[in-house]
């Protein structure tokens, strides 16, 4: 379920450390209270990441209730941002970068240079 992201419309990740030993109704608040937004959008994906890279949730309305993922990889770990910040909303490529344990946002991003120095 969480390699195919097709029936997802949306897709939020909680950067930094939450507490998996939370459930559903956790979780949920969570994401309302922290962050801000509706638990409730269906189709939307919420991941969340404990002090194991190697262990995340997801959590998604499906429009009659809320579905719980739970994904332990046995090899490897998930590059996740800890870096406390909003709930990071991702694109399908981040998505598949992230569950192939590469990272999704650059440490040093490379930025346009706004002016561009003269050359002698």
């Amino acid at each position: 379920m969480l390699n195919d992201i097709t029936s997802f419309k949306k897709i939020y990740i909680a950067t930094g450390y939450t507490n998996l030993r939370q459930g559903i109704d956790g979780l949920a608040s969570f994401v309302k209270l922290r962050f801000n937004l509706d638990p409730f959008d269906k189709d939307t994906l919420f991941l969340f990441c404990g002090k194991k890279a190697t262990k995340i949730k997801g959590l998604v309305w499906e429009g009659d209730g809320f579905l719980l993922l739970y994904k332990r990889l046995e090899v490897g770990a998930f590059a996740w941002p800890r870096t406390e910040s909003e709930a990071l909303a991702i694109s399908a490529e981040q998505y598949q970068r992230l569950m192939s344990g590469f990272t999704i946002v650059a440490k040093h991003p490379i930025s346009e240079l706004k002016e561009p120095k003269e050359i002698v």
